[in-house]
């Protein structure tokens, strides 16, 4: 067990693969043999730019957060893993002490250890030791590559939950990136009756198409009121929106498309300030609430896919071994060959 190959991002543009030590789980950890871990988009800004925002890389961090492996060690006090457990690994792991977390909203913890943030690092190599009570036990039937697609579909579960997407809504869903595509298909879980999205590029609205999308609408970015003319005339308005770009016309395209009193869920980052047309919100009592990452989800998010609620497999496009992570990174980062959610595998050849 001396490989520990790791993906470690030292810098812009500046991605090794190296060995780094195999911890030992302590108290309530579990010591884990990574399996599967999907490219997140963060994962290629942090590796392009060297910072989200406040999040800035100033020290060598290892990648990857949307994961899933084996137990291969347990720490004193796991009660409820063994050593040969598939677990899927929720990454962030609060302080479990303050307000925010002991009213559920653990996501908003000062405190958070976030795998793949720096100073934290990430899953992407082939031993992690993570908290026990963040790992969640997978049923024989579902795959490593669904547990790791879990984290994903957690942020789509906490977005359609933050709009109160229910039986009967109509919802627009402004971007077909694989965030965008795990809320169209959660939407859809939660009973929405119809489902439109948005997007630049037309193989990814072949896919939302495929995924069970009602109506698909190739975006011009040039003027977001116009393009939220065209999808009311021919979808109506949205009960609740849920905007996956982060892109300042797409938002303005999400607010002016929903209806008077309806919801609009702003999941993607982009600028850190934009203009709004906020008055157009304001007098229609457009409600605007925004998400960061999510909180109580996995477990809703594994029973979605362990019933067949929901199927995240066909957006796994691409697969790679983690001794080519730079070539998964470049095809994540290009969208190489239609790519929609690229997953490394870190198991030993």
């Amino acid at each position: 067990m001396e490989d520990n190959l790791s993906a470690v991002l030292h810098g812009v543009d500046d991605l090794r693969l190296e060995q780094t030590p195999i911890s030992k789980p302590g108290k309530n950890e579990v010591l884990i043999a990574i399996n599967s871990v999907g490219i997140c988009g963060s994962d290629v800004h942090y590796w392009k730019k060297g910072a989200i925002g406040d999040f800035i890389v100033k020290a060598p961090m290892i990648l990857g957060h949307e994961s899933s492996g084996t137990v291969t060690e347990v720490g004193e006090s796991v009660k409820h893993l063994k050593a040969g457990d598939r677990v899927a690994i929720e990454p962030g792991v609060p302080c479990r002490l303050c307000d925010f977390c002991k009213t559920g909203k653990y996501n908003l913890c000062l405190d958070m250890k976030f795998c793949a943030t720096p100073p934290y690092d990430g899953t992407l190599c082939r031993y992690y030791v993570h908290a026990a009570d963040f790992c969640y036990k997978l049923p024989d039937h579902v795959s490593f590559e669904e547990g790791a697609l879990l984290e994903p579909l957690s942020v789509a579960v906490h977005a359609c939950r933050r709009a109160g997407v229910s039986n009967g809504d109509h919802v627009l869903v402004c971007g077909a990136g694989p965030i965008g595509l795990v809320n169209l298909l959660t939407a859809k879980a939660c009973g929405a009756s119809r489902v439109a999205i948005t997007d630049l590029d037309e193989n990814r609205l072949k896919m939302a198409k495929s995924l069970g999308a009602d109506a698909v609408f190739k975006v011009d970015i040039s003027d977001g009121k116009a393009m939220a003319e065209k999808i009311t005339k021919e979808f109506g308005f949205a009960d609740r929106t849920i905007e996956c770009t982060g892109a300042e016309p797409s938002i303005h395209s999400a607010i002016y498309a929903t209806k008077s009193g309806g919801v609009l869920v702003i999941v993607g980052m982009g600028k850190a300030e934009i203009q709004l047309p906020i008055v157009n919100a304001l007098i229609r009592e457009v409600d605007i609430r925004g998400i960061f990452r999510y909180a109580n989800c996995y477990p809703t998010a594994l029973e979605m896919i362990s019933c067949g609620r929901v199927d995240v497999k066909p957006l796994v496009t691409h697969r790679f071994t983690l001794e080519d992570s730079l070539k998964a990174f470049e095809a994540s980062r290009t969208a190489q060959d239609g790519a929609i959610k690229v997953v490394i595998n870190c198991s030993k050849k």
